[in-house]
This record gives C-alpha cells, structure tokens and sequence, in this order.
C-alpha cells in the first residue's frame, strides 16, 4: 500500500509540474507578443530586449517539462535507481541560461552607456512604460505560482523556471526605469538599472547551479531531517538505539541507509518486523525518501559477550 501511495505522489508532482509549465508557457507568448507590440509602437529598445526575454522563457519552460519527463520515467536494467538525476540536468541548462541572459542585459546596457556619447535618444512612448509595469506584474506574480508548485513537488528544475520569471521582472523593471528615465531626460538611468539586474540575475543563477550539483554528487540531508529521521526511527518498539544514518540526495528524491540496534535474542521474523516498521515510518514521514534500507545490528549482554570472544 505505501508503495502506491509513493508512486500517487510521484505521478502528482509530474502532473503539477506540467499544468504550471503549461500556464507558463501561455502566459509568456502572449506576454512576448504584447511588449513586443507596446516597445515597437512606443519607440522602447528596452522593451524591444524585454520581450525577447520573455519569448526566451518559453525555451526554457520547453526544458523543465523535458526533464521533469524524463526523471519520471521508471527504473529499467540500465539505470536501477531511476532516472530521477535527468531533473538535475535541466536545472544546470536552465541556470546557464539564467546566467547568459543576465550578462546579456548587463552587456547590452555597458554598450548602450559607450555608444550614446552624448547622442539624443528617442523618447519612449506612454504605452511601453504601461506595458513594463504590466510586465511586473505578471511576472513577479508568476514567480510566486512556480515557486509555490516547485517547493511542493521539490522540484529544481521547476524552481529553476520560477526565477527565470523573477529575472524577466526584473529585468522589466530596468525597462520601467530607463523609460520613465528618459521620459525626465536622464536616459542613462536605463542601462545603470540593467547592469545592476544583471548582478541579481547572476546571484540566482549561481544558487540554482550549487543546488543542482549538490543533488548530482549524493550531498546528504540537512542535520535537522536526519535528527528526525533519528527519532522516528526510535518511536519503533524494540529499537533500542539508532548505531548509524546515511543519507544521500537523488536528484529531487533521498536515499536513506539506518543502522539500528534491537535485542539480540530475537528471532529473525521479529527483527525483520522491527527493521520494516522503520523502513516504512521513515518513508511515511517523508515524502521525499525514495528508499529507506534498514540494517538491524544485535544487541549482547556481557555474559553472552564473554562467551563469544572466547
């Protein structure tokens, strides 16, 4: 029965990570085709940039649901513990992108500063500040949604999507500024705001590539979890002390390796009992263990010991 349940939830976090993907893939056409439209009309090469930020977003929305597939498929002759790293992969793509578009916004704003020289640029149109504030909007909004299914599902590569969205805000924002910049004639104040998004952009970037990595070489669980784990695992009847814990990330999923101590003159049904009771709180408790392997150590009085060494 658990392993049904386990493998319900699996299905519902694929399920989540397609329906949000899918929205984000809705949002971002007609949010490109809009700012497209609003910087062309509106004379704004800032917003001109931001709409093909936005159109990139699609591409990278294409890359989650790729991977969140593939790191579902199930265990096969070749890969015996699933497929689950694939999931990791797409959010070390999504992070390289992450960092591209940022240095791009930075460069793009360097060369703006170097070739103006004092030249008069165009002034924006009303409709493309309207349009980076609505930009904002959506998309800071859109961050939250994708955040909020990525920590449900723990999903990397889904969060990886969700600041994808927080850079495209961002990077409506240096939009919004250098446009009503140059509408108060400081048009400087728009390239100032894109190198200074490209930092934040960067630093989000950076976290989402450290996280991934450290899913792909087995970094295990923060000392909290397996404190819990450590305590449920001696709520068990006839646990009397937990003699080790190993615990390795799996891409978004955990593997768990517990030693515990039990008495030793039980027989081995009741010790398999105590050692199954274990494996299935573990895995009852937290959603993220894929496995939980349970070895059971026996416990000797001193007279027993003595007999044994001689």
């Amino acid at each position: 029965m658990r392993r049904i349940i386990g493998k319900k939830k699996e299905k519902d976090g694929k399920s989540i990570a397609m329906h949000v993907s899918a929205v984000s893939i809705g949002i971002n056409l007609l949010l490109s085709v809009f700012k497209m439209t609003a910087g062309i009309l509106g004379h704004s090469g800032a917003m001109v940039s931001d709409a093909v930020h936005s159109a990139s977003d699609v591409f990278s929305t294409f890359i989650v649901m790729i991977g969140v597939h593939l790191a579902d498929k199930k265990s096969d002759k070749e890969h015996p513990y699933g497929h689950d790293r694939m999931e990791c992969v797409a959010s070390v793509i999504l992070a390289s992108l992450l960092m591209a578009t940022g240095a791009a916004i930075g460069m793009t704003g360097i060369k703006v500063i170097i070739g103006q020289n004092g030249k008069a640029a165009p002034i924006p149109g009303m409709v493309a500040f309207i349009a980076a504030i609505l930009s904002i909007v959506v998309k800071e909004w859109m961050y939250w949604y994708t955040r909020a299914a990525a920590k449900k599902i723990n999903s990397g590569a889904v969060m990886a999507d969700a600041w994808h969205h927080r850079s495209d805000a961002l990077s409506s924002v240096g939009a919004m500024v250098g446009i009503a910049g140059a509408r108060m004639g400081v048009p400087v104040l728009d390239p100032l705001a894109s190198m200074v998004i490209c930092i934040f952009i960067g630093k989000a970037a950076i976290d989402i590539f450290r996280d991934s990595m450290d899913k792909m070489i087995d970094k295990s669980c923060d000392e909290e979890t397996v404190r819990k784990m450590s305590e449920f695992a001696m709520s068990i009847m006839g646990v009397k002390r937990i003699d080790d814990i190993r615990t390795r990330m799996f891409g978004a999923k955990v593997y768990v390796d517990i030693e515990i101590a039990a008495e030793g003159k039980l027989e081995l049904v009741r010790s398999h009992e105590i050692a199954e009771k274990v494996h299935l709180c573990i895995e009852e408790h937290f959603p993220d263990v894929k496995h939980c392997m349970v070895h059971v150590n026996p416990i000797v009085d001193m007279e027993e010991n003595d007999q044994i060494c001689l």
